[in-house]
């Protein structure tokens, strides 16, 4: 394995274009439709820790972004997110999983996070492919809580409406109205607009 390790031709990350990196982590984004065998892969990886994630052998529709860490000996997959390249109905997520080795260090939320800054560059509002399982649930209402929290926190005026605030976060109406009706903080106008 010493040797292996050591070989100067093996690639050290994931195929496809590293699109963001720090001094924690990278962004990898791979075409499903290129890397065709890498992505059915993960797609089996996913199948063993997801109950409801369905095996997806066409991957040619599908974008897939790796997280990893890096340090001397290469870079490490720690979780993924996929998504359709074109998608109707506007998702901006079809699959998410954090490897269970490194759960619980907020990459879960920074999948979530980038997400919807590619969004955002889209300048479109965008969700995740529902059902979402119990834990992605969890995770996507804290994330919605705490963005459009944040938001209005520094938002200047008194008002703002659901449109704004989607224009803002990238969350769309459904999941801004639904975050704001369980905090407590809907106000419905006369007309019946929020």
């Amino acid at each position: 394995m010493i040797r292996y390790q050591n070989r100067s031709d093996l690639p050290r990350h994931p195929p496809g274009n590293e699109i963001y990196r720090d001094e924690i982590v990278s962004m990898f984004e791979i075409d499903g439709g290129v890397e065709k065998i890498y992505c059915q892969n993960l797609c089996y990886f996913a199948k063993l820790f997801l109950d409801h994630k369905t095996l997806v052998y066409d991957v040619d529709a599908f974008l897939f972004y790796v997280l990893c860490t890096q340090d001397d000996r290469g870079y490490h997959p720690v979780g993924f997110y996929s998504k359709e390249k074109y998608s109707d109905v506007g998702y901006n997520l079809a699959c998410i999983l954090t490897f269970p080795s490194a759960q619980r260090k907020g990459f879960g939320r920074f999948l979530i996070a980038f997400s919807y800054e590619l969004t955002k560059k889209e300048e479109k509002v965008g969700a995740p492919e529902k059902p979402l399982s119990d834990l992605g649930a969890v995770s996507y209402k804290s994330y919605w809580a705490s963005t459009i929290l944040t938001v209005l926190k520094n938002y200047p005026g008194s008002q703002l409406s659901i449109v704004d605030l989607c224009k803002m976060t990238s969350i769309n109406a459904e999941d801004t109205i639904a975050t704001l009706q369980h905090l407590g903080l809907l106000q419905t106008l006369t007309n019946g607009q929020h």
